[in-house]
């Protein structure tokens, strides 16, 4: 005979409850017909696990319940490699009757009487068990613990587990879970998505997990781009871009804000730049009017700003409902080092244009480039040689302008004031150290201009005494 009760389980799981003594039921079943069997339950660690009614009499065909107990509540589950067991031993009686001392007198000898019934592994089960496992102190995955631990939880408990998993990061956890069957395009009360928590997770994997596993873009709650590009992630953004090709890198927020206007307001310069590169447009506007120029003027966020004004033409110029430009927003924070960019730069080209020599002055005063460039590469030291402004050249001069510095089409200030037959300006940038050989892109020497030839006889014995000092 190989056993003499048996166990109406396999395993014994213990759903654990946090500081609870948490306990399990189990039945055992004497399988003689004409004889009274003796029962010892034992566990392998008696410490930490207890059995009700260790030493037991049941009756022919008889059946009892048991209850298996943590000894001691828990503030976590007590898992261990190999798991614990209980131990059932069973021996015959033949008077049919025994006390406890009697019963413990004959396990105590081992022997050919006493058989060795049933080993049942215990299992600590249920959603407090996954959350331990999604704890730091677990440095690896038990794939068994896991998959025992899940098979009790319903639902709304998987979900539950699911949201965890993805804010921590924990990838195997989450396949697992949906694999499950834990529903991935389930969201919360607040219609916050997992892919949104992934997102906050930072875990670049976590994000190619759910794409894989099915995770569906809802445009009317979700705003992925905007959670990516206010955590400066690009690779984020990267992953979503691929992964939904079809992802509107334009779409607003409540406010009207698209993750563009986001990127401005913190100044991520890395994530605005790959934004515009997959079609972000700087010149949407949110509910207020305000543009992501605008987002960055006030934030004071400079390199922002820059390449904002090289992404559109007009944008500077764009109003807020209240009728402000970027650079209103930006003198009202007292962002001086973007007035330059935003409309100093302007004002110092036009007057530089008329020569109107105390605007430049105030212009330079209040902290416009001097050396800053328009859309054609011309500085304001171009503009005033070009029109032949003298005295607003030699202020500009004065001040720290690039007398070489060459526009859009490699040509310097005294290449325009050369084309333009101004003797009196070409000759104050050559004497403040313009070279009067340099070449354009097309090869033009300034005195060899033929716009320039009646004025040449003046040039160049001045070019020659510069050349021998």
């Amino acid at each position: 005979m190989d056993r003499l009760v048996k166990p109406d389980i396999k395993e014994a799981n213990i759903i654990f409850t946090r500081l609870e003594k948490c306990s399990t039921t189990f039945r055992l079943t004497n399988l003689m017909h004409t004889m009274t069997v003796a029962v010892s339950l034992t566990t392998t660690n008696p410490s930490l696990l207890s059995v009700s009614s260790p030493l037991s009499i049941l009756p022919p065909l008889g059946t009892s319940s048991f209850t298996l107990w943590l000894s001691k509540p828990s503030d976590h589950p007590p898992i261990s490699t190999p798991l614990e067991s209980i131990i059932v031993k069973s021996s015959v009686v033949v008077t049919g009757k025994a006390n406890q001392e009697q019963l413990h007198r004959l396990f105590s000898r081992p022997g050919p009487q006493i058989f060795k019934d049933a080993i049942i592994p215990i299992s600590f089960v249920g959603p407090q068990v996954v959350e331990f496992l999604l704890s730091p102190v677990i440095k690896q995955d038990n794939a068994y613990v896991l998959s025992k631990a899940i098979s009790v939880c319903d639902e709304s408990q998987l979900f539950a587990l699911l949201r965890s998993a993805v804010k921590c990061g924990n990838c195997y956890i989450t396949s697992t879970l949906i694999e499950c069957g834990a529903d991935l395009n389930k969201r919360d009360s607040s219609q916050r998505s997992l892919m949104s928590l992934a997102i906050q997770s930072g875990k670049a994997d976590m994000l190619d997990l759910l794409i894989d596993s099915g995770y569906v873009v809802d445009n009317s709650v979700d705003r992925l781009l905007h959670d990516a590009a206010a955590m400066n992630r690009v690779d984020l953004l990267e992953i979503l871009c691929l992964g939904y090709l079809d992802i509107d890198v334009n779409l607003v927020d409540l406010h009207g804000r698209t993750a563009l206007h986001v990127a401005a307001i913190y100044g991520h310069i890395e994530v605005i730049q790959f934004l515009v590169s997959v079609g972000g447009s700087p010149d949407i506007a949110d509910q207020h009017g305000w543009t992501s120029l605008h987002c960055a003027s006030i934030a004071g966020q400079e390199e922002a700003v820059e390449f904002l004004m090289n992404c559109s033409v007009y944008v500077k110029y764009a109003l807020t409902k209240d009728g402000k430009t970027a650079f209103d927003l930006a003198v009202e924070k007292g962002h001086s080092d973007l007035y330059d960019m935003l409309q100093l730069g302007d004002a110092l080209h036009r007057a530089a244009r008329l020569g109107d020599v105390s605007e430049i002055k105030r212009c330079l005063v209040e902290g416009a480039k001097v050396n800053g460039k328009d859309q054609n590469g011309w500085t304001p030291l171009h503009r005033a040689a070009f029109k032949g402004r003298v005295e607003s050249v030699k202020v500009l001069l004065n001040n720290g302008a690039n007398v070489d510095m060459v526009d859009g089409s490699g040509y310097t200030p005294l290449h325009r004031a050369v084309e333009a037959g101004h003797v009196q300006v070409a000759l104050a940038l050559i004497g403040n150290g313009a070279k009067a050989n340099m070449k354009g892109l097309k090869g033009v020497v300034p005195l060899h201009l033929d716009s320039f030839k009646n004025h040449l006889s003046l040039v160049k014995p001045l070019c020659k005494d510069k050349e021998r000092a």
